[in-house]
């Protein structure tokens, strides 16, 4: 089968899956576990990641789409964001909390989001995004403090935190807060936005070291994560020839590349598979075609056009069908989620910067 084909074949699925995974009540999980091709092995991703249904929702525009109002609208009515303005772990459909935690990349990237669709006129209710735009960026001003969050935070993998003690933050996420704070202020320029903003860039932007790490404070991690791709897309934080990301990028092709698949980060064991009442495996990760998918937008506009293919293709060609997993092994034992609504979304957007849609 030609490419091409096989191009046009997986973005008529992704449109498929992306509408399969909006509910009837306006929340989109991550994976539509009733499927009768979701893979019963797998955990079940029956719930809304905010972050994931940003991706989504900028995806799906691309296909004509329109899921995001609705999106948005289940936003509002999502638990504590009424009263704190910040969206947490994730959600059961009625807009309950599933898990507690506080990601502040959660809150950056449908901020983020929010405004770039407002900004498109890819969602007519512009009451709802102002309500949706305004609480949020509060939100994020209001658990800051001046070099870190008040509450201790999670990193976007779902597997660390970062203190308010020592004074700590995920790089990727401080990236999501400043990337929306940013586009927020195009649509209402409040001071109070812009102070939290310019806060957060100076600090991340005056961090010692020849790359990005992963977190800072008083107990850095300078290790590379897979997640700093997003501090040149898409939250545009630095230039594409910024030394720093130049050499975070050779670092984590170095560390998390193996035969152009991208993993999360050194010595990843998370599989996805569940056996007996829950109990993850741990028999190690494979490589993320979300992730690939990232890195084909990032090396595309970093210039280098060959490789980006070179990672754009690298999941075409591992995919036995058309249905993009969590991750892809190198054995037929583990099993992954599958499809992932967010693996497919990049996809999408990594076909359109591509310039193959």
């Amino acid at each position: 089968m030609k490419n091409d084909e096989k191009i046009q074949e997986l973005i008529n699925a992704s449109a498929q899956v992306l509408g399969d995974c909006m509910m009837p009540g306006g929340g989109i999980v991550a994976a539509n576990t009733r499927k009768r091709n979701y893979p019963r092995e797998a955990k079940n991703y029956m719930f809304v990641w905010p972050r994931d249904g940003a991706f989504i929702c900028q995806a799906a525009e691309l296909i004509d789409l329109h899921i995001s109002e609705k999106f948005f609208s289940w936003c509002i009515s999502a638990e504590s964001w009424p009263t704190e303005g910040v969206f947490f772990k994730k959600y059961y459909l009625n807009g309950r909390k599933a898990q507690p935690q506080f990601q502040p990349d959660q809150s950056g990237s449908i901020l983020f989001v929010a405004c770039k669709l407002w900004q498109l006129n890819a969602v007519n209710n512009t009451t709802l995004l102002n309500k949706l735009v305004s609480h949020t960026a509060d939100g994020i001003c209001k658990v800051w403090n001046n070099n870190h969050f008040k509450w201790a935070a999670q990193d976007i993998w779902e597997e660390r935190l970062c203190f308010p003690d020592l004074e700590e933050f995920f790089t990727y996420s401080l990236a999501t807060c400043i990337a929306g704070l940013s586009e927020a202020l195009k649509i209402n320029d409040k001071s109070k936005w812009e102070k939290t903003r310019d806060q957060m860039k100076q600090l991340l932007l005056s961090q010692p070291g020849a790359h990005y790490g992963r977190t800072y404070g008083k107990l850095p991690d300078s290790r590379v994560d897979a997640s700093l791709l997003g501090l040149l897309y898409p939250y545009n934080i630095i230039p594409a020839n910024d030394s720093k990301f130049l050499k975070t990028i050779e670092l984590i092709e170095e560390h998390l590349v193996k035969d152009f698949g991208v993993h999360r980060y050194e010595h990843d064991e998370y599989d996805g598979w569940v056996y007996q009442k829950e109990t993850n495996r741990k028999k190690g990760a494979g490589y993320w075609p979300l992730l690939n998918f990232w890195m084909a937008i990032v090396q595309h506009k970093m210039g280098n056009t060959q490789k980006a293919m070179f990672y754009y293709n690298k999941v075409l060609d591992d995919l036995k069908e058309n249905l993009i997993p969590e991750q892809i092994f190198n054995n037929d034992i583990q099993v992954s989620v599958k499809p992932l609504a967010w693996s497919h979304s990049m996809f999408l957007l990594a076909t359109k910067e591509l310039g193959l849609m």
